[in-house]
């Protein structure tokens, strides 16, 4: 019954950009903390953007002021834009929902940046 897909990632030259996008289904969409983790081979993985159900933010440093978290709960969806991507953002993307004591993940999205 829960369902994040993730979409949008692919192949971009370093310095381009990419928007992902996550569409959330058979959770109350609105009440849930969103996130973007991503996870590299042979690395653990890592928080890249958090908005919270009140529209706060969190990024870490290493992305911080080229990726940009959204949400449209209207259409239970949450987006991730990266810009100025460099060859280190390489990895699968995978969307996050957390509430209370519920935890989901999606299948996760290959993002490869390579020239």
């Amino acid at each position: 019954q829960v369902q994040l897909v993730e979409s949008g990632g692919g192949l971009v030259q370093p310095g381009g950009s990419l928007r992902l996008s996550c569409a959330a289904s058979g959770i109350l969409f609105s009440a849930n903390t969103m996130g973007w983790y991503r996870q590299a081979p042979g690395k653990e993985r890592e928080l890249v953007a958090r908005i919270t159900s009140g529209g706060t933010t969190n990024y870490p440093d290493s992305v911080k002021g080229r990726f940009t978290i959204s949400r449209d709960n209207a259409k239970n969806m949450v987006y991730l834009q990266m810009n100025s991507l460099k060859p280190e953002d390489t990895s699968v993307y995978y969307c996050n929902a957390v509430r209370s004591i519920y935890n989901h993940w999606g299948q996760g999205t290959q993002v490869t940046v390579s020239s």
